[in-house]
């Protein structure tokens, strides 16, 4: 295992943020990744996990304990299954398996970080999650000391959210295992309108795999949705909040917020979402709420091309953009009654 000492965390992350590690390891095995975990739990140093980076929103102080970059490689193909290890590059992963021929994660191309971060987040984008294809996910169960398997009903996946999410300290993810489709070189059904619309074709249709990914690369490219050095469009996490999720009696109240701010003509975005709940666009939110593509004049702001990210400019700390974050909060929930919820993973910070 590679250490360093008074380790830069920002160079880790897509944003680009944060301070320093006291003590940086990158592990290559999962041997080493269980080996990093325990010397920290059997000597109560605080863990911090790193995989991609493209989750974190780290302090300007930095990390006070052991950074453990899991740095892991492995892809094994057998028939449909697939089985990746923690580190390996989640969007290389998704261009390896179109190129196989299989369906079932093309339309998350280009999302950037690791495969082990796909499940603690369900992943999921243009109509497709990855716990619709992930059979198990191999983890260090760090309260039982010992490395367990568990089934995809084990993982409780739900909207961005999962068991590892839900326990964040309990759980560290080795290998995540997918079944997969072999349609004959199609894809899986496209069930996203916008990339139905773009490839012309109607949702529940399919169309070929590679048409299908270099398409929903398009998209999100025009979103600064795919990491570029050049573009700090792309400093970002991402999609910074999470769609809001509300129930009957909620989503009545915030209809008529939006009909009292926009007019009797304004219609949200809604989603069906279960037990009589719908889900909205948060991006549709912070739009409407005034906050529109490139708003800010300091150093973090929201992306010119898509609203739902923020991004570092080039010189932003993590407080600058912490701020934006509680200004787009603060003006979505007095305009519409709604708190968004940040997506990325905080470090020694919060909204």
């Amino acid at each position: 295992m590679q250490e360093l000492y008074d380790a830069p965390l920002a160079p880790l992350t897509t944003f680009r943020l944060g301070g320093p590690a006291t003590r940086l390891v990158t592990a290559e095995t999962d041997d080493e990744v269980i080996a990093a975990v325990r010397e920290a739990d059997d000597t109560g140093t605080p863990l911090l996990i790193i995989g991609g980076g493209s989750n974190l929103v780290i302090g300007d102080k930095g990390f006070d304990g052991t950074a453990l970059r899991i740095a892991t490689q492995g892809f094994r193909l057998d028939g449909t299954k697939l089985e990746l290890a923690a580190g390996e590059v989640w969007t290389d992963a998704v261009a390896r398996t179109v190129s196989a021929g299989l369906a079932g994660i093309e339309c998350l191309a280009g999302i950037p970080g690791s495969a082990g971060a796909t499940p603690i987040q369900n992943v999921g984008a243009y109509g497709q999650e990855v716990s619709s294809t992930i059979t198990e996910v191999v983890a260090y169960d760090r309260r039982e000391g010992e490395t367990v398997v568990l089934s995809n009903a084990a993982c409780e996946f739900s909207y961005r959210h999962s068991r590892f999410k839900q326990h964040p300290d309990r759980y560290v993810v080795l290998r995540v295992r997918f079944e997969l489709e072999d349609a004959e070189g199609l894809s899986a059904p496209v069930k996203y309108a916008e990339a139905a619309r773009v490839l012309g074709v109607s949702p529940g249709d399919r169309k070929e795999l590679a048409v299908v990914r270099l398409a929903v690369l398009g998209l999100r490219g025009g979103k600064g949705m795919v990491l570029d050095p050049e573009d700090h469009d792309t400093w970002s996490a991402g999609s910074f909040f999470t769609n809001p999720v509300l129930g009957a009696d909620e989503y009545t109240v915030f209809l008529d917020r939006v009909r009292a701010r926009l007019g009797d003509g304004a219609a949200p975005p809604a989603y069906p979402a279960g037990q009589g709940r719908t889900k909205t666009s948060a991006a549709w939110l912070i739009d409407k709420a005034g906050f529109t593509k490139g708003y800010g004049n300091g150093p973090a702001r929201i992306s010119t091309k898509h609203t739902l990210a923020l991004t570092n400019r080039g010189e932003a700390t993590t407080e600058d953009l912490l701020a934006l974050a509680r200004e787009v909060v603060a003006g979505v929930r007095e305009a519409f009654g709604v708190t968004l919820v940040n997506e990325p993973v905080t470090v020694g910070v919060s909204l």
